[in-house]
């Protein structure tokens, strides 16, 4: 399971940079219109998971069995981090986590970056601590990088793919 999971995020980041590169040589492909309705988009995302309300961040996501939510796993066989496929699967993990005790997701907003890769799909990235009691974890607030990719379902934006990734503290330095 892992190896799937690194496979689908090594294709999404060279998705990304070939998206990047295409779009160097044009102009950015989203209006601030659109920007701002993503960045918008992504703080409702914060406001809900904070609230734990599963049924309306169901709503925010994609219905697609293709839809990605990458997650810390509380089975050792899909590995320690694994990738959650379609609505089903995410709708549960989402409740796992959520209902394991007290979740606060705490975005540094200051660095959320949005950035367009065609009309209709965008990618955020923002660097995050995390308070969380699920699979081991100690409720300590750890850092994690969320980056979200947006895909435009008629006039609204909803995740596609939601990569949330755990910040290794940093080595110690030999001296």
């Amino acid at each position: 399971m892992f190896k799937n999971c690194l496979a689908s995020v090594t294709a999404a980041a060279l998705f990304t940079a070939a998206a990047a590169g295409a779009s160097a040589a044009k102009a950015e492909p989203l209006d601030s219109t659109s920007v701002d309705a993503i960045r918008s988009q992504f703080s409702r995302l914060m406001e809900l998971a904070n609230k734990h309300d599963f049924k309306s961040l169901h709503d925010m996501f994609w219905q697609s069995p293709t839809t990605l939510l990458v997650a810390k796993s509380a089975n050792p066989a899909e590995g320690n981090w694994a990738g959650y496929w379609g609505n089903e699967a995410i709708d549960q993990k989402l409740h796992d986590i959520g209902s394991s005790g007290p979740v606060v997701l705490e975005p540094d907003y200051s660095k959320l970056m949005v950035v367009g890769l065609t009309h209709d799909v965008a990618e955020s990235y923002v660097p995050m601590k995390i308070t969380v009691s699920y699979a081991g974890q100690d409720g300590t607030p750890r850092p994690f990088l969320m980056i979200i990719n947006w895909l435009r379902v008629g006039t609204d934006w909803k995740v596609a793919a939601e990569i949330i990734l755990p910040v290794p503290p940093a080595s110690a330095t030999k001296g």
